[in-house]
């Protein structure tokens, strides 16, 4: 049992060292293809399944000012932009800045829009509204990369992120 045991834990440590070493470039990348594929949606008329929201939802916040003729490619543009700043890991404090942003608009139709948003407000969404709170996923993504922007990362060893967490903890108690 204890040969068993001894077995799992070096098998799980290794995992966790690979996860470590790979989850943030694998959630950047992965998070950067989506809003590549999900923006060049939305250069093609009717393939963005969130098109008209999108337009509608940024006529609203202009008063009527940005048609969709303009706010449709601006918006696929400015998504595109923000993941090809993830996938190359370059500019990645304006990209993440582009991607909060984007984000505050993309949650604001559950606000203008509930109807459409929920077909039991609040809680039960529609497909529109479970593409919108889903986002929440895209911030919370957004806000480890962010973290990690001054050159941190992600430590697999208890003891090596306890040391971090202390020295941490005294240089912001020191500032």
């Amino acid at each position: 049992m204890a040969g068993l045991q001894r077995t799992f834990q070096q098998v799980d440590t290794r995992l966790t060292r690979w996860m470590a070493r790979y989850g943030l470039v694998l959630l950047r990348v992965s998070l950067g293809l989506v809003f590549v594929w999900f923006g060049a949606l939305k250069f093609f008329p009717a393939l963005s399944p969130a098109e008209e929201l999108a337009t509608r939802t940024i006529s609203t916040l202009s008063f009527g000012l940005v048609p969709p003729a303009v706010s449709l490619p601006v918006l696929a543009a400015w998504e595109v932009l923000i993941g090809l700043g993830l996938l190359t890991g370059q500019f990645m404090r304006a990209t993440l800045l582009l991607l909060f942003l984007q984000m505050v608009g993309t949650i604001t139709p559950l606000f203008l829009f509930p109807a459409e948003a929920f077909t039991v407000f609040p809680i039960a969404p529609t497909l529109e509204g479970q593409y919108i709170i889903k986002n929440m996923v895209l911030v919370s993504a957004g806000l480890v990369i962010g973290a990690t922007v001054r050159g941190g990362g992600v430590v697999a060893d208890a003891d090596l992120a306890a040391t971090a967490r202390q020295r941490y903890q005294e240089a912001a108690a020191g500032r």
